[in-house]
């Protein structure tokens, strides 16, 4: 349970590997940096970003190179480019729930929701 993501690449139709991202826990605008890490084979963090036992009612935010890990699949992007990074911002109101937060995402459109 408690948080975690996936990336999924919907111009290649597949997951996101390699794909950095940043994970901060947000008070209004001030947003401090938790940890940062790449996404493995499957678009996923390699375990989960908080359990429940840490996971802790707030707002967070998730950021992800979005352009880099595109330039790194060799998609010739145009500069500047659309979509740089993606920031989610999202709250957290029940610590004994999942919350998974999932990215859908081409060189121009992004999609999100709160997954299971």
């Amino acid at each position: 349970m408690g948080l975690s993501t996936h990336v999924l690449d919907t111009m290649h139709g597949c997951p996101a590997a390699g794909m950095e991202v940043a994970l901060y826990t947000t008070d209004g605008e001030a947003a401090t940096l938790v940890r940062r890490f790449t996404l493995n084979h499957d678009g996923r963090s390699d375990g989960p970003l908080y359990d429940n036992s840490s996971l802790k009612v707030g707002t967070y935010r998730l950021v992800f190179d979005v352009a880099g890990y595109f330039k790194a699949r060799g998609v010739d992007l145009p500069q500047p480019n659309f979509l740089n990074r993606v920031a989610l911002d999202f709250g957290v109101a029940h610590t004994d729930q999942h919350y998974h937060v999932p990215l859908l995402v081409s060189p121009w459109s992004y999609s999100t929701y709160r997954g299971s």
